[in-house]
């Protein structure tokens, strides 16, 4: 059965996930299986599966498009019907694999909170032994950059080690969140970044990217809006680092391209130079740790503000 980072044991009946969670479980899946943008990294996955490397690190996208990654390559691993280049993603061995249920998968969730040294060590001795069902035993730690130092080094030492049979993954926003001697272990992929939202998204978003632009030309505005009461919990401020993250990574293409930024939030950024930029992806980064140790959104939301606002260059008198 599967693991989490806290608890070791089977889990129990009464919080296994019935079909219809399984179905939600693979949705991601079956997106990353399909989409367009995701070609090229399927290609590498399925490049990789004859010589599985023993750490794939899988970065950008979004939390839950590297999540369908992973799972897309824990099912192609095994997948019983063997219906190259994808999984099936409908038999046993597939679905069991991405709900966490088969007993050859361990999964340590990093956006539950620190994955703690105790968790990895608890691993050890099953990786000694060979997977029990299956060809390949999967470890999969989503956003390990929740790992504390410790459990970081406790792992590096796993990866020291030859374990044929089995296939560490490691999900992150970028490579930079974790230990560098992790990284020089692991064979790295990067997903494409989300460009755009759907037309609802867009639509809730708009009066926050109103506010923030009069804020970065005025230093008014914005604060009256976070501050109000309610408006800003986790998923609002998860929504507007993407929405920052979008609008940056837009003017780094307009840049590369000659093409002129598109207006709002991207025309504003357009202004920083090229070093100021990757300190704003920094910040975001920053921020998206912030949220998941807990940290009060309407704090993160308001410090990644001021922070875009003295990144920005100013005239002088």
């Amino acid at each position: 059965m599967s693991k989490s980072a806290s608890d070791t044991s089977a889990p129990v009946d009464d919080v296994l996930p019935d079909a219809a969670a399984i179905e939600a479980m693979l949705a991601p899946v079956r997106t990353f299986a399909a989409e367009p943008e995701s070609a090229r990294v399927r290609i590498f996955l399925q490049r990789l599966v004859g010589a599985s490397p023993q750490v794939l690190l899988l970065e950008g996208g979004s939390a839950e498009s590297r999540l369908g990654a992973a799972h897309y390559w824990m099912a192609l691993l095994n997948c019983e019907r063997q219906e190259l280049p994808g999984p099936c993603l409908e038999c046993a061995v597939c679905r069991a694999m991405v709900s966490h249920l088969h007993r050859d998968c361990f999964f340590f969730d990093g956006t539950a909170g620190s994955i703690k040294i105790d968790e990895v060590r608890a691993l050890r001795p099953v990786l000694g032994e060979p997977p029990r069902e299956t060809r390949y035993r999967t470890v999969l730690f989503r956003e390990a950059q929740a790992l504390g130092e410790a459990a970081a080094n406790s792992l590096l030492k796993s990866f020291e080690d030859p374990r044929p049979g089995t296939s560490f993954i490691l999900l992150a926003p970028q490579r930079e969140r974790l230990l560098p001697t992790l990284v020089s272990r692991s064979v790295v992929l990067t997903l494409p970044w989300p460009l755009e939202e759907d037309a609802a998204a867009r639509e809730a978003l708009a009066p926050w990217e109103a506010a923030l632009c009069t804020f970065l030309q005025s230093g008014r505005e914005f604060f009256e809006r976070s501050g109000s009461k309610g408006a800003v919990d986790a998923d609002v401020a998860h929504a507007l680092i993407n929405m920052c993250r979008r609008s940056m990574l837009g003017c780094i293409k307009a840049r590369q391209e000659g093409t002129a930024p598109r207006e709002g939030l991207e025309s504003i950024l357009a202004r920083l130079p090229d070093m100021r930029l990757r300190m704003l992806d920094e910040g975001l980064a920053e921020c998206q740790d912030s949220l998941l140790y807990g940290v009060n959104p309407v704090l993160v939301v308001e410090w990644l503000v001021t922070r875009m606002y003295l990144l920005l260059p100013r005239n002088r008198a």
